[in-house]
């Protein structure tokens, strides 16, 4: 009997997220094999010399070169934003299934092109990383909202909350990011289109402010925002996103319906230990996004994998992505100027709607 086939896959960009995606993809998927890393700082490189390649994985400096790398099947992407397009569209190019991380690009139209690359490749899966849709409590209240357990869920209220860093991040990764709504609440958007299955924007209006990072100006972003997205058939939805949580990561969702409502996470917690002293109950909180969704992130990995394997439907959708996409930077960009976004009534941009412009945006 010949052994089980399995998927052998390389990770290209080997940042914080990268790592996690290499070790994740080494140890917690049973179908997968690491085959290949791919980094250009020298840095990343050493660490996956001394981590990775004593286990037979190769360490690659230049993306084409691992794409060429003998068997390897698929590519995972967790590179910085302006080059997930390009390096997805080559991958699709070299024959190789791709898992690339959110978003597929920072605007509509370069999103689109991977989407086009993609369908002339039916044979391969492509898949964008919305790692809440893997989540277990995320996939029980979607669950729930679909057997009509709270009626019709008319709205949706989000929380993205990054823990404070210190060390200047979210100001240099700006200038690549797209913006806080492109990066970091293009979740709770990708939230709203998974369970408002179906509706189509109709406008989108967001502020912002700077509060601790005023550098972020300089790249028109902002370190605190609030969106509202209304939809054609009269669903809404607000997300709120910060970067200055000071106790830990804070992600949290609130569907409201016509007979009830459901809460996800909206008092974090690390785990179930709960600590008695004077003064109060106290708990700890996890300490960035990957502690929250850790679980969700190996979810995601197995089921690409299978997919990828057994030749059945990607999980995500592109065509969602590319629409997460173009809500989200139509935020960005009400957030900047002050002025509404309008959508037709198939949901593609027609205008921005003159408001007020902010006037203040640092505390």
């Amino acid at each position: 009997m010949e052994p089980p086939r399995k998927l052998h896959v390389g990770v290209v960009g080997l940042g914080r997220m990268g790592k996690r995606h290499a070790l994740n993809f080494f140890h917690n998927v049973p179908r997968a094999i690491l085959t290949a890393v791919c980094s250009i700082d020298d840095v990343e490189r050493e660490w996956a010399t001394h981590t990775l390649a004593p286990s037979g994985v190769a360490v690659y400096e230049n993306y084409d070169d691992m794409l060429r790398h003998p068997g390897m099947d698929a590519v995972c992407i967790s590179t910085t934003t302006s080059v997930h397009a390009p390096q997805t569209i080559a991958a699709i190019a070299a024959g190789k299934h791709v898992l690339c991380e959110k978003p597929l690009a920072t605007s509509t139209d370069v999103s689109q092109t991977v989407v086009d690359a993609a369908t002339r490749r039916p044979d391969l899966k492509v898949m964008c990383g919305f790692s809440r849709r893997f989540d277990a409590s995320y996939r029980d209240a979607y669950a729930k909202v679909r057997s009509g357990i709270i009626g019709k869920a008319c709205v949706m209220r989000c929380q993205t909350g990054d823990v404070l860093d210190p060390t200047g991040f979210f100001v240099n990764y700006a200038a690549q990011s797209g913006g806080i709504f492109v990066d970091c609440a293009i979740h709770d958007v990708d939230l709203a289109l998974w369970f408002f299955e179906g509706a189509k924007v109709r406008s989108v209006s967001a502020i912002g402010i700077t509060a601790i990072e005023p550098d972020l100006l300089q790249y028109n972003d902002r370190d605190n925002v609030m969106g509202m997205i209304e939809f054609e058939d009269g669903r809404i939805a607000s997300v709120y996103t910060s970067r200055m949580m000071i106790a830990g990561q804070e992600d949290s969702t609130e569907i409201i319906g016509t007979e009830g409502k459901l809460t996800i996470n909206m008092i974090p917690v690390a785990n179930h230990v709960q600590i008695y002293k004077p003064g109060g109950i106290h708990h700890e909180l996890p300490q960035n996004y990957w502690e929250r969704f850790h679980q969700a992130f190996t979810t995601e990995a197995v089921e690409f994998t299978d997919c990828c394997l057994d030749d059945t439907q990607v999980p995500v959708e592109l065509a969602s992505a590319v629409a997460a996409v173009e809500i989200a930077s139509a935020l960005q960009e009400a957030m900047i100027t002050g002025n509404k976004v309008v959508f037709d009534d198939k949901g593609r941009r027609i205008s921005s709607s003159s408001g007020q412009a902010q006037r203040r945006t640092k505390l």
